[in-house]
């Protein structure tokens, strides 16, 4: 991760997590596009398609990170067995997820570790 990074991208258990970093704390139209670069290369080179994205220190993204996520989706959905998975949301970005359905395309975990486990059972 370079200094300029908004992501760090592990792999844990067979799961690539890409981490957002605090530079991504507040996901405001300024930081929009170069973190949709960084998270879509990120999905593109996910091997296997499976993604873990931990969102654990961001408090608050606008309507257009909306579109980054189908976006990740789109990318990681061009390939067999593609999952993508939301873990560490701070409430109001938890309940931006719910009211607008989008838990029931993706599902939202409390904790990474949650997360893994359920991911590694699939």
């Amino acid at each position: 991760m370079t200094e300029e990074s908004f992501l760090i991208v592990t792999q844990d258990r067979g799961v690539n997590v890409a981490e957002l970093s605090s530079r991504a704390q507040l996901i405001e139209e300024p930081i929009l596009e170069p973190l949709t670069k960084e998270l879509l290369a990120a999905a593109s080179a996910s091997k296997p398609p499976v993604m873990l994205l931990d969102m654990s220190q961001t408090t608050f993204f606008g309507s257009g990170f909306l579109e980054t996520l189908f976006r990740i989706w789109k990318t990681l959905q061009a390939r067999p067995d593609a999952n993508l998975s939301i873990c560490g949301l701070h409430p109001y970005c938890r309940e931006v997820l719910e009211i607008t359905h989008l838990d029931k395309m993706w599902p939202l975990y409390g904790t990474r570790e949650e997360a893994l486990a359920a991911m590694q059972a699939k």
